[in-house]
């Protein structure tokens, strides 16, 4: 597929080449069937830029035209891959289109610093070298340092050139010999391991904040409250519980910035930080949207941050028992916040804004304060070993004899 940067999200009705570019892909996935009545060329049109042409000028076939079935495969395709399912081809859905067109052994596979390789190959490669315990990170489909540092040791085992590139030998290796890390995700074993490793507090840890939205960006507006005001408050009231326990913690933005995802996740990554939380509230055109749900990196094939699923439950369910609001669950997702950091990360939708109950509840100093207790609670808990590990809702860090 072609760059999509800088477009505008797809919608129903669009129609050109980009459009006929993402109608191949999709039939490429097996999501979407040839239009009816359509000789099949109009894709491959598309993909050489034909279909754009004939969309400009009116004589392009259906091929190019944003249609309902259209929609209905890419929001199949958004569900499937941990994607918010709008039904419009935004940048991430363009980019996982792009990615999910590759299989393990369609390319050379090396570490690029400067443009690392993304790709469902590169998912396979990492999920590969992990089952045969080796440690190549997240298998998040990117292919870095950690990924590149598996790759190499298990080339030097295997007796093969440790060039650190996915080759004809190497995959003929990866796929003769079969898996060693059995009863359990592999990174689930890797990661709870350094997290009983670490020891049950929080002096010294790097813990990040990120408020969401920023700047001009306000997200939601109810009167005169802003999401981007109201998430900064809680950040604030979050980074006081986390620095008196003995947390480092840094916030990503102030009130007048709005740095992009891209620049949150770098922040984060620059900063060695051991968790990752983004606060947000939401928003809805129904009346009845309201509560709390948390987000983790994960694909919904097993592919996923544990620690980060780990704490994205414990973060809510303290919340819901301290606060009253509703529990909506946790979900994994793919989203370029939560794939691109090296570390557990959790965003955290904190009540809907649009909701008069819950707007009421947001308003309110003593329950920001309350939802803040809650945060330190299960940051505290994270790093607790289970049989120390207190009931949620009940967790609170001891006063120093100075504090009264």
């Amino acid at each position: 597929m072609a760059s999509n940067d800088g477009m505008y999200p797809l919608r129903p009705g669009d129609r050109g080449a980009a459009v006929a570019d993402v109608r191949a892909a999709l039939r490429s996935l097996d999501l979407l069937q040839p239009a009816t009545g359509d000789d099949g060329n109009a894709g491959n049109a598309g993909e050489t830029g034909g279909a754009g042409d004939a969309g400009e000028t009116g004589n392009t076939g259906v091929e190019s035209v944003y249609d309902s079935a259209t929609e209905l495969a890419v929001r199949h395709f958004q569900q499937v891959r941990g994607l918010t399912v709008d039904g419009q081809v935004g940048e991430e859905t363009y980019r996982a289109l792009s990615e999910a067109r590759w299989s393990l052994g369609d390319r050379l596979l090396h570490h690029d610093p400067e443009r690392p390789v993304r790709g469902d190959d590169v998912t396979s490669l990492q999920e590969r070298l992990l089952e045969l315990g080796y440690d190549a990170g997240r298998a998040d489909g990117i292919l870095g340092p950690e990924t590149e540092a598996g790759l190499r040791a298990f080339q030097r085992d295997y007796g093969l050139t440790a060039d650190g590139t996915c080759g004809p030998a190497t995959l003929r290796a990866l796929r003769q010999l079969g898996r060693k890390v059995t009863g359990g995700r592999p990174q689930l074993l890797r990661q709870s391991a350094s997290m009983v490793e670490s020891g049950p507090h929080l002096i010294g840890r790097r813990i990040v904040i990120d408020p969401g939205h920023g700047g001009d960006e306000t997200g939601f507006t109810a009167g005169e409250t802003t999401e981007a005001d109201l998430v900064l408050d809680l950040a604030s009231r979050i980074e006081g519980r986390l620095a008196a326990a003995g947390a480092t913690v840094y916030l990503t933005r102030g009130r007048e910035q709005n740095p992009s995802a891209a620049e949150r996740t770098t922040f984060a990554n620059d900063a060695r930080a051991d968790l990752f939380l983004s606060l947000h509230t939401d928003s809805h055109g129904s009346e009845h949207a309201r509560g709390v749900a948390s987000y983790y990196y994960g694909t919904g094939s097993g592919a996923s941050s544990t620690v980060g699923e780990q704490f994205a439950h414990l973060v809510r369910r303290e919340i819901v028992a301290r606060t009253g609001l509703i529990d909506l669950g946790g979900y994994p997702r793919t989203w370029e916040l939560l794939r691109m950091t090296r570390m557990p990360a959790v965003r955290l939708d904190c009540g809907y804004l649009s909701h008069p109950v819950d707007r009421l509840l947001l308003l309110d100093a003593k329950l920001r304060g309350t939802v803040a207790s809650a945060v330190l609670a299960a940051v505290q808990r994270l790093f607790l070993p289970a049989e120390a590990d207190p009931p949620t809702g009940t967790f609170v860090l001891p006063r120093s004899s100075s504090s009264g």
